[in-house]
């Protein structure tokens, strides 16, 4: 695809203006807020993990539970193993998701 030349794209004043205030409020807004440091990243981080690792530990120690207690020819270990690797994963997404959507919103709210 090709890219439009910079002489191509011009804006009115009016939608100059528009955009201008828009970033200004968002510059304002995250000034308002303060620094995210580093810990930040890694507190998000630290959530999605536990948010994966949790059910999977759940599910491994439940198949080990069952297994012991009524052996038989399927490993429900294993299989409980990846149901709480699935479910983990499934949490984490809809975490993140919920928080992008937050930030979407928030974000809309302040541009209006």
């Amino acid at each position: 695809m090709n890219e439009p030349n910079r002489e191509d794209v011009r804006l009115s004043h009016g939608e100059l203006v528009d955009q201008v205030r828009v970033k200004e409020r968002r510059k304002l807004r995250s000034r308002d807020k303060g620094v995210r440091h580093i810990w930040f990243g890694f507190g998000v981080f630290g959530m999605v993990g536990w948010a994966v690792a949790i059910p999977t530990l759940l599910g491994t120690f439940l198949g080990l539970w069952i297994d012991l207690h009524w052996p038989g020819r399927t490993s429900w270990t294993l299989m409980l193993l990846v149901a709480g690797l699935a479910c983990g994963c499934a949490n984490a997404w809809f975490w993140l998701r919920k928080e992008r959507d937050a930030i979407f919103r928030e974000r809309e709210e302040n541009d209006d």
